[in-house]
């Protein structure tokens, strides 16, 4: 009974001691200062005129490559695709405040953990709905293709599959952002084996753990609370897939469209295929990444240049049971 309870002091010290450290962060992440300036190109297009156009070429000329001449322009001004682009951007989008708040939350994580990141200048646009390249950040410019986040049902996503237009929202905006940045900073090389693989994307996905801690771990894969739970629930019997079939040491091509690229489903050949998320081996990299960033003490910066197999070893990854 002693020895019981000498444990149970032991870890609520530990969890005491860890919330308290969290604090401090916290405390000090929100003393950063960073100024977010947005400017919202998507509305001012919508306004331009022909007698004004070299206005707004001149304020934006990265959005105005020199070879197209402005009769492009002035065609897609009055382009009927593009008004109801504008006009449904408008609905979702009347104001960026909300959106304005978690980048500035974003910036501030980001600025803590990587003191030399210089906040870029947010430009809000339209781009066609190219989801693929929905986010773009070039050193101190971000570009984000508003009409890309318009919800899953939306009239524009109709023809597109499900895991697709379920990732076209705007709760998953700021997640994106951060996705955007952390693939800057990762290693360039991802590996040829699945291991590798898997934990390059664990890696990623504890970056946003600790950039995005005011958004659900749901938000940071990009996951529907269902397909969370799912794989939580599941998280034992993906990973003794992967063990028994020999797949960690593997460098089948193959592996990385049936677990780590977005599609509707993994692809365990097996029933349950329909039920389950895409992206599973990522989800394990992360609970690997977590395990490991528990056991022992480094930084997030010397994590992400950790090579894999040795953060697999220092793991004792054991998954939920």
């Amino acid at each position: 009974m002693k020895k019981s309870i000498f444990v149970l002091l032991i870890i609520a010290q530990v969890f005491f001691y860890s919330c308290g450290e969290d604090d401090k962060v916290a405390e000090k992440i929100a003393k950063i200062d960073v100024n977010v300036e947005v400017l919202r190109f998507d509305q001012e297009f919508a306004k331009t005129t022909a007698e004004n156009l070299n206005t707004i070429k001149n304020k934006y000329p990265y959005l105005f490559p020199q070879q197209f001449s402005d009769s492009i322009w002035f065609a897609k001004i009055k382009d009927t695709i593009q008004l109801e682009l504008n006009k449904e951007v408008q609905k979702v989008f009347p104001d960026f405040d909300k959106e304005t708040e978690d980048l500035t939350s974003l910036f501030k994580h980001i600025k803590y953990y990587f003191p030399n990141f210089e906040t870029p200048k947010v430009v809000t646009l339209t781009s066609d709905v190219r989801y693929a390249s929905r986010v773009i950040l070039a050193d101190s410019l971000l570009l984000i293709g508003l009409d890309n986040y318009l919800g899953k049902d939306h009239k524009f996503y109709a023809g597109f599959q499900n895991y697709i237009a379920t990732s076209l929202d705007k709760q998953f905006l700021v997640s994106d952002v951060a996705s955007e940045f952390s693939a800057g900073v990762l290693p360039k090389q991802i590996g040829r084996t699945f291991i590798e693989q898997i934990i390059y994307y664990g890696k990623e996905l504890y970056l946003k753990d600790k950039l995005l801690p005011f958004e659900t771990e749901a938000q940071r894969i990009g996951y529907t609370p269902e397909q969370l739970e799912w794989a939580q629930v599941n998280e034992e019997q993906i990973w003794r897939y992967f063990v028994e079939r020999e797949l960690l040491y593997s460098t089948d091509k193959q592996l990385q469209p049936r677990f780590l690229d977005p599609a509707p489903f993994s692809k365990f050949q097996l029933e349950l295929d329909s039920e389950s998320p895409g992206r599973t081996g990522r989800y394990i990299g992360w609970q690997i990444v977590r395990a490991f960033m528990s056991n022992n003490e480094v930084t997030v910066q010397q994590m992400l240049n950790i090579p894999a197999e040795e953060i697999f070893k220092k793991s004792n990854y054991k998954p939920l049971r």
